[in-house]
């Protein structure tokens, strides 16, 4: 088996989930070059998350702000507020839907489905500049 580590580094402009597909893809199938693998992504920060998510309907990511948003809403008298109305929130929402995200390579391909991709999902208010591990084996 071969290995190899990069860095997917973003800027976002406050909340969403952002598609990060195009730069995993072509950082994982110029290194894996037909063979089969598994690239793992991993998100560094504890106030974003990855997903992966439906890519056809932008209603799906509305519906799923929406729907974390009454989930870990801002304001419910949270003890950790220095950081701001957003943070502690933003940490529950990162927790419910995870820092990381496992995708096979099957002939030097991500096995995404059709509808598929992989999202950052930007749980704070302002921008911040975001940066996604990743580690890929393949042989």
């Amino acid at each position: 088996m071969r290995q190899a580590t990069g860095m997917i580094v973003r800027r976002t402009p406050g909340p969403g989930l952002f598609d990060i597909t195009p730069e995993a893809r072509t950082w994982a199938e110029e290194r894996a070059r037909g063979a089969d693998g598994l690239l793992t992504l991993f998100c560094r920060h504890s106030s974003a998350s990855l997903t992966v998510q439906e890519n056809a309907d932008p209603d799906v990511r509305r519906d799923l702000e929406d729907a974390f948003a009454r989930l870990a809403p801002r304001g419910a008298g949270y003890r950790h507020a220095m950081e701001g109305p957003d943070d502690m929130p933003a940490h529950l929402r990162a927790v419910l839907s995870g820092v990381n995200v496992a995708v096979p390579l099957i002939g030097g391909r991500l096995a995404l489905g059709t509808w598929q991709a992989i999202y950052l999902w930007e749980h704070r208010d302002r921008p911040h500049r975001r940066e996604v591990a990743l580690h890929l084996l393949w042989g």
